[in-house]
């Protein structure tokens, strides 16, 4: 079972908080923490992150968690 977009957000913002400004975290770290089974969660992970008061980097720059390809970052706006 998908977890809810109200959970998903519960544990983006609670490691970007635990991680303070400047600092970043990998989605898949929140998607861990909802399901053993994480991978098929990213898509959703990314999507609530995008609708976030967080910022979502790769490679430094900004970038949209929803349509970037690759691996990105998350963290508080600074």
């Amino acid at each position: 079972m998908t977890p809810s977009d109200n959970a998903i957000a519960d544990v983006l913002l609670d490691l970007a908080h635990q991680r303070g400004v400047g600092k970043t975290f990998c989605p898949s770290e929140a998607a861990r923490r909802l399901s053993d089974d994480w991978r098929p969660l990213m898509p959703e992970v990314r999507r609530v992150a995008a609708q976030l008061d967080l910022v979502a980097t790769q490679k430094g720059a900004s970038v949209d968690p929803v349509t970037a390809k690759g691996p990105i970052r998350l963290g508080l706006p600074g």
